[in-house]
This record gives structure tokens, C-alpha cells and sequence, in this order.
């Protein structure tokens, strides 16, 4: 992820939670920058180790892997960068700036991700003095819904950022044309049944890139 890139280049896609290597055929196609591995034991979309190794070996190389953990100890997380089973790092839990310093002691130059559920001015100021490379700015872990936009734009939030939480094919174009964000990241809005849905995948990729 190369910031000098922004604003010379149309928003990034991250597709989150494949689980199948079906999924990994359909992103191959695709091409969104990044695609996300989720190593939390109470999500539906979890993947072992192993499951995310053979998934990462048939992932297209210029694509990156992104794992998404929660409170996860750093040294299992830096144990997956230098396996090369991911790329980058996204927490999602209440991971602190003591965290985020061991880990990037860890891992060296390789980018880490803060998500933050985004709701009050109190995490609006956490959010800006954050030390992670990128935020992903959310409704929640998982939750499917969109938040309230508005908060981003009164903000003034200058680091680049990955918008989630409630994007689907029907939305993505707003919420690009509205927000400028870095990235928009979406796993349920592109699930028919709990499974990655081909069709909107395709779709969800179009819209984005057509802003």
C-alpha cells in the first residue's frame, strides 16, 4: 500500500472473510487490491492457519492478504507475516498504542490496519491519534450496517482509511462519491446465504471502480 499513490488512483477494494478457494477464484478474476482472512474463533468467516496458507497460495500474487484478528498476541500475528501467509495486519479489538508498537517492533515495515468502531467525539480523538499505518472505520465487528457518514466528514480525519460496515453493490458508489475513502471493505454485502456471492462480488467491484 503505497500512500504517496493517494489521490492519483481510484478507491482500493478489499474483499473480507473468504473462506473458500472458490472465493479465491472469483478475487483472482476480479482483482481488488485486498482480501481479508479472519482469525477470530467467534466469527462464522474464521479460517485455521492452514485453511488461510492454501488460500493464500492460490491467491493471485498482486492481491494482499490481510488478516483480521481481535486482541490476538502479537508474536502469532508476526508468526503469519513472516510464513507469508498474510501481508498485513488488521486489528479489531482494543488492541492500545503499547500493542501496536510491540507489534510493529514485530513485523517491521509491514503496514498495520487499526479498525475503530466509529460513534462518539471521544473515539473520533482516538481515531486521529492513532499510530497505525490505516484505520478501517466501522459500525462494528461483523454488524452488516452502515453508520453515520457524517461523523467521517466533520472529522477531518487526514489518514488514509478503509471504510466498512453495511457496503453492498447498491451503496459502494455513494459511500466512494461521499468519502474518498482509501479503501472500502465488504464481506456481507457481497454473501448470498453466508457464502461469497459471485454475482455481487462482480457487481460491488464494477460500482466501485465506475466512481
Amino acid at each position: 500500500m503505497d500512500k504517496s499513490r493517494l489521490g492519483k488512483q481510484n478507491t482500493f477494494i478489499k474483499f473480507c472473510g473468504l473462506t473458500r478457494p472458490e472465493d479465491v477464484q472469483v478475487v483472482n478474476e476480479l482483482k481488488p487490491e485486498f482480501v481479508g482472512f479472519v482469525f477470530w474463533g467467534k466469527s462464522k468467516r474464521n479460517v485455521t492457519r492452514q485453511q488461510a496458507l492454501e488460500l493464500k497460495k492460490a491467491l493471485s500474487p498482486e492481491i494482499k492478504a490481510v488478516g483480521v484478528f481481535v486482541d490476538e498476541e502479537p508474536e502469532t500475528i508476526a508468526s503469519l507475516i513472516s510464513d507469508g501467509i498474510i501481508d498485513i495486519a488488521q486489528l479489531h479489538g482494543s488492541e492500545a498504542e503499547a500493542y501496536i508498537g510491540r507489534l510493529r517492533e514485530l513485523i517491521g515495515g509491514k503496514p498495520i490496519i487499526k479498525a475503530f468502531v466509529v460513534d462518539t467525539a471521544a473515539t473520533i480523538r482516538r481515531i486521529k491519534a492513532s499510530s497505525a499505518d490505516y484505520l478501517l472505520l466501522d459500525s462494528g465487528k461483523g454488524t452488516g450496517q452502515t453508520f453515520n457518514w457524517e461523523l467521517i466528514k466533520e472529522a477531518g480525519i487526514e489518514k488514509p482509511f478503509f471504510l466498512a460496515g453495511g457496503l453492498d453493490p447498491e451503496n459502494v458508489a455513494a459511500a466512494i462519491e461521499a468519502l474518498h475513502p482509501f479503501a472500502v471493505d465488504v464481506s456481507s454485502g457481497i454473501e448470498t446465504e453466508s457464502h461469497k456471492d459471485p454475482t455481487k462480488m462482480k457487481q460491488f467491484a464494477e460500482n466501485a471502480r465506475r466512481t
